[in-house]
């Protein structure tokens, strides 16, 4: 039996339809499960093109993912998830079409957010309510779990690494003359972001190379998909460096495997950001829009730079700040100073230390996130 009573659930389906770095950070629900349930079967439905990150993760048996299609096809989604007979189903996505297939899954047990006070708390069996002290993402997704009577504690995200990927990463660092006793350390920038409002000016970027590589004689790597190859090109071109454009050259757990083995990443909120943060990787992490102290980095070494604005006043898909913006605040000297913190900590200094934010404290703020708390 549950805490609360009720048998334990055979067969969890959780919800996450949203961005590679929100799944991320719902894995510590997964571990959570499973160290309370460990013989459910623990079924997770995604977006497609965020599957990556669970890939080999221990504590989930399947992955499912929702394809972009027309209406009939969604519904014959659904109802074949209705035909599995889930007992329990976990809405971790806080929004309106998460709950309507939670509802629709015919689950007794179906547990969700509705922070907006919307129609689709009624979809929901049990609505959670998170505390005040559940602001970071990771807490707030853990509290779900308290309708189950549980009471999961504090949890990093984690992302599982396969050998075959680990090879593929250090392969390609043979080729390219980037391993070796005599090696250069790496430094992975991340001038990319979906929205161009969470974007340091690549400039920026391409200022901060050079002054890295001058200092600290490193090898700088330019990491992204392949929508964001362009911009990072375009930091490729302005530097002095010579760096290297890795951007939508390797998956998304080859890129794992890639930046675990960099000395420091410097990039903007997103979905890399806690990728690198998640594999240990020392994280300077460039906020603007959104808030550190719901999305910031979990993991290693982390510096989060962010300069507080109140961004109602240049909601998506406008800034009325211009060269005034919250990005645009944030010198490249103090990116740099941060950024030489730790490559210095690195090497054993200990005239600097190195920086770090608890991005789970803070004061209480709502979160005002682009696309309704996506990444």
């Amino acid at each position: 039996m549950t805490p609360i009573g009720m048998m334990p659930p055979k067969k969890i389906l959780i919800i996450k339809l949203r961005h590679i770095g929100d799944v991320l950070l719902s894995t510590p629900v997964l571990r959570a499960l499973r160290d309370a349930f460990p013989d459910a079967q623990l079924t997770m439905l995604v977006n497609r093109g965020t599957e990556g990150v669970l890939a080999h993760h221990p504590d989930v048996n399947e992955v499912l993912c929702l394809e972009k299609g027309a209406w009939v096809d969604q519904c014959k989604f659904v109802y074949g998830l209705r035909e599995r007979g889930f007992d329990c189903v976990i809405d971790l996505t806080d929004g309106d079409r998460s709950a309507v297939i939670s509802f629709a899954t015919g689950a007794p047990i179906r547990i969700g957010f509705n922070a907006e006070h919307r129609w689709r708390g009624l979809l929901y069996s049990r609505v959670v309510k998170p505390r005040p002290v559940d602001q970071h993402r990771v807490e707030y997704d853990l509290c779900a779990l308290r309708a189950l009577g549980l009471d999961p504690k504090r949890g990093m995200p984690t992302v599982s690494v396969s050998e075959s990927e680990e090879k593929m990463a250090d392969q390609w660092l043979n080729e390219q003359g980037l391993t070796g006793d005599h090696a250069l350390p790496l430094v992975l920038l991340q001038p990319g972001a979906r929205y161009s409002l969470k974007v340091w000016p690549p400039e920026r970027f391409a200022q901060l190379s050079d002054r890295l590589v001058e200092r600290f004689h490193c090898r700088i790597l330019l990491g992204g998909d392949q929508r964001e190859r362009e911009v990072a090109e375009q930091v490729a071109r302005k530097t002095h460096c010579a760096p290297i454009v890795v951007a939508g050259k390797f998956s998304l757990l080859q890129y794992a495997a890639l930046v675990k083995r960099c000395a420091l990443f410097v990039g903007n909120d997103g979905g890399a950001m806690h990728i690198a943060a998640t594999v240990g990787t020392p994280v300077v992490a460039l906020f603007g829009p959104t808030y550190p102290q719901r999305w910031g980095p979990r993991g290693g070494l982390t510096q989060v730079m962010y300069k507080g604005l109140d961004c109602r006043a240049c909601y998506h898909p406008s800034c009325l700040r211009g060269d005034d913006s919250c990005m645009r605040q944030i010198s490249v000297d103090e990116v740099y100073e941060a950024a030489s913190r730790m490559l210095a900590g690195r090497r054993g200094s200990s005239s600097e230390l190195i920086g770090t934010v608890d991005s789970g404290s803070g004061d209480q703020e709502e979160s005002i996130d682009i696309d309704g708390n996506t990444r």
